[in-house]
């Protein structure tokens, strides 16, 4: 069979370029590496709660376009992102808001939260004018209580390196608010979809033929062996049908754009070297005889003593009332080959690198790189979805 695009890939990038592809008439074939649909928004069904597996995924959006976009494949509750911060014995709210400050300080009105905040902003730039690192640069932000309590240990754990040797543009800015105001987007729609994200990957690939649990190279390459997936995607169009005019075909299928949504170094095989990721590892527990084990969604632990950086108690995602109720704790880890990867470095010497394979990708005439990972930058769900939509309608232009 005849396709037009070979999608690597089903998460959410993936699936809703096939699904604009689809709608007009084109034919697509997807494959991903795991066992399932969905990405990393992926949610399974465990006693009743739908469990993000992958961590906590919040849908938000100020974009209208994109709010109705996904509502045509799920229906989102009223859901507000208000997550806690556990420091010791204390509990603050997150945003930095009013109720951080009065708890903190024991005061009551934004002028005195301002009046602390500005007097260690000035101490902090008594030492240091420029900001050469996160840890000047959060100082010159927000002060020293607010910067030791809730960035500095959640910051390490999270990069696993000290504040002094992360770049200052990680956090260029920080929300603070002087109202009491717990909901930490401001954007104007926000949700979880009733029932999982998994629906929305499902209905998205509808009509579109998927295969799980198959990795590129192994679907590209098969037995004959070839070198780098650069290579081996366009080294494979030598078996291509002649005139096909193809990428490359394969056991009787042909193709003749591919869309790749996986690591753009892993589909160059490394060639200019590793681009840098930070891993996770999720601890998922059920505790049947607990209905709610800490009250809220997420509660992050600040301490860089406490080894995981938040607990996930995906229940109350959907105000649940189950009998039972399951945790996971989320724990940064190191990045090697084959792990997982979440966060880019988007460091200066990762986006040097990475800006080399992109004029490596541009060689590659009939493929497409997509995603947080074909494109080596964190994009939150809308923005993916938008960035999908993008593609697709350049793509649709050109026929």
């Amino acid at each position: 069979m005849r396709f037009d695009y070979l999608i690597v890939g089903a998460g959410l990038f993936g699936a809703v370029f096939a699904n604009e592809m689809k709608k007009a008439g084109k034919k697509c074939l997807c494959i991903d590496r795991r066992s399932h649909l969905g990405g990393n928004i992926y949610t399974q069904e465990e006693n009743g709660i739908q469990v993000h597996k992958y961590g906590a995924h919040i849908f938000h959006t100020s974009d209208r376009r994109i709010w109705d976009y996904v509502n045509e494949f799920a229906e989102f509750n009223h859901y507000i992102n208000s997550p806690v911060a556990v420091y010791g014995d204390e509990l603050y709210n997150l945003p930095f808001n009013m109720n951080t400050f009065s708890k903190m300080w024991g005061i009551r009105t934004p002028e005195e939260a301002r009046a602390i905040i500005q007097r260690q902003r000035a101490q902090a730039a008594q030492a240091v004018t420029e900001p050469a690192n996160l840890e000047e640069q959060a100082l010159s932000l927000v002060g020293r209580d607010v910067y030791e309590k809730l960035i500095k240990g959640y910051t390490e754990k999270q990069w696993g390196r000290s504040c002094t040797e992360l770049p200052a543009f990680i956090i260029r800015r920080l929300p603070v608010r002087f109202t009491y105001d717990n909901n930490y987007f401001t954007d104007r729609y926000q949700g979880i979809p009733i029932g999982g994200y998994t629906q929305i990957a499902e209905k998205l690939l509808e009509g579109t033929p998927v295969r799980l649990g198959v990795s590129y190279r192994d679907f590209v390459v098969g037995e004959r062996g070839k070198g780098a997936l650069g290579s081996g995607a366009a080294g494979a169009s030598e078996g291509a049908a002649p005139g096909s005019g193809s990428v490359y075909s394969r056991q009787g299928d042909s193709f003749d754009r591919v869309l790749y949504t996986g690591m753009i170094d892993e589909y160059f095989d490394y060639c200019l070297g590793e681009l840098q990721y930070r891993s996770l590892r999720f601890e998922e527990e059920l505790l049947e005889d607990c209905d709610n084990y800490q009250g809220n969604a997420v509660v992050n632990y600040t301490e860089r003593e406490v080894p995981y950086t938040r607990i996930i108690e995906h229940k109350h995602f959907e105000f649940g009332t189950q009998p039972c109720t399951v945790i996971t704790r989320e724990y940064p880890a190191v990045w090697n080959r084959g792990d997982e990867p979440y966060y880019p470095v988007n460091d200066e010497p990762n986006s040097r690198l990475y800006e080399r394979y992109v004029q490596m990708a541009a060689g590659e005439k009939n493929v497409l790189f997509g995603g947080r990972l074909g494109q080596y930058k964190y994009y939150d769900m809308d923005k993916v979805i938008a960035e999908a939509l993008k593609m697709a309608e350049s793509e649709l232009k050109k026929d």
